[in-house]
């Protein structure tokens, strides 16, 4: 894996838009960082959302993924908890 450092856009939705009070957030992370720890680092900042964990699904470029798919310069992740309403 490389050292280099890799800059991703983060679109938000639902609990993770609200604890941010953002759509979406630019962070940077090392090259082949795998998308789970995009997760792990929203946690960290905002603890509350640690319930979400485990139920959080991935996409990269409107694809899902699994968590531990490796980030890439410029990709658009999107993290997808679960969602209820009517």
């Amino acid at each position: 894996m490389s050292n280099s450092t890799i800059t991703i856009t983060v679109k938000l939705f639902a609990a993770y838009q609200e604890a941010y009070k953002a759509s979406e957030l630019v962070l940077e992370f090392s090259n082949g960082t795998p998308v789970r720890a995009v997760c792990d680092r929203l946690i960290a900042e905002h603890p509350e959302l640690s319930k979400l964990r485990d139920i959080t699904r991935f996409g990269i470029n409107l694809i899902f993924v699994e968590p531990d798919t490796p980030l890439q310069d410029g990709d658009e992740v999107v993290l997808i908890p679960p969602v209820s309403g009517g």
